[in-house]
């Protein structure tokens, strides 16, 4: 056994969970392999607001973050860890140990986090993701543009489609999936992140970010540092019209929707609080605003679970 994965092992042999639920012993190890039981379940119907975020200890392993449907995971392994997987995802970990992860709008009930050191020795410890509730909201703008033919609209839309996806896969070693993030605009909730959408009558997707209803010409700022992997600055795509998209590192990626203008371009880096753009309702839009919507590995997030202060 390696030193490095010898002092993983004892790191993580000293189980102890520690968070809002109390603190309580762990079984003892008598196998490489150890399951600590899952934690009590959040309210289902707890509002975003209301889901405070735990911090938890297990052994070497630490982790905050808000378990629940759209929400994040932020943590650190002990030295000498070979690799963390999250529902069997392996996860991206930094120089010191840090990594990240996020639950999608429709992520199951549990899901296992496992930590394992340089000599195979495995901790596995299921999470419990709250469940919620999600509202309906009906729109009055159709559920695609009109003036398009049929046609014309799919051609187009795939190629948006296709920039989009690759502007998320794209990556960077930006730093700000560590930090807390701030609001990047100013303005009332006028739409929720996870409702089903209505469409003059007619079903669609559900909303897969958060409506900030503010004044056209607004400034726009970086919820936090990131590289700029999309700026539909001269064609604005068929829905989101101008478009842009940061890489926050590890997987992490914002949108910002229906903007009038983009101040920044593909392959900058910003800072966060740094003006990005401005307010307006370019693509599918009944007004000005900003539609802010975040991702991480495919998967959909509540904006709302990230940002301070609370609204």
């Amino acid at each position: 056994m390696s030193s490095a994965g010898a002092a993983t092992r004892g790191a993580l042999a000293a189980i102890a969970v520690l968070g809002a639920c109390g603190a309580s012993q762990g079984p003892a190890i008598s196998a490489p392999s150890v399951v600590i039981p899952a934690a009590p379940k959040s309210p289902a119907t707890a509002p975003a607001a209301q889901l405070e975020p735990a911090s938890v200890a297990v052994g070497g392993v630490q982790y905050r973050g808000r378990l629940t449907q759209g929400g994040w995971l932020r943590g650190i392994a002990p030295a000498g860890t070979r690799s963390v997987t999250l529902g069997g995802m392996a996860l991206s970990l930094a120089p010191d140990g840090s990594f990240f992860a996020a639950f999608d709008r429709d992520a199951p009930a549990s899901l296992a986090l496992m930590v394992t050191s340089a000599d195979g020795f495995s901790l596995s410890m299921p999470l419990p993701i709250a469940p919620r509730s999600w509202r309906i909201e009906s729109v009055n703008v159709a559920k695609r543009p009109g003036k398009l033919p049929d046609a014309e609209f799919k051609a187009r839309r795939a190629a948006e489609l296709a920039r989009i996806g690759a502007a998320r896969r794209l990556g960077s070693s930006a730093g700000g999936w560590r930090q807390a993030m701030a609001w990047p605009a100013a303005g009332r909730i006028s739409g929720e992140f996870g409702s089903q959408r209505i469409y003059r009558g007619e079903p669609g997707a559900y909303h897969s970010g958060i409506d900030l209803a503010a004044p056209a010409g607004a400034e726009i700022r970086a919820p936090a540092d990131g590289v700029v992997t999309l700026a539909a600055s001269d064609a604005p795509f068929t829905l989101e019209g101008h478009l842009l998209i940061l890489d926050h590192g590890m997987g992490l990626t914002s949108a910002f929707l229906h903007c009038s203008d983009l101040v920044v371009h593909e392959g900058d880096t910003v800072t966060k609080g740094q003006v990005i753009g401005h307010v307006g309702m370019t693509g599918r839009a009944t007004g000005p605003h900003l539609h802010w919507a975040l991702t991480w590995q495919g998967r959909r997030l509540d904006p709302r679970l990230f940002a301070t202060p609370e609204r």
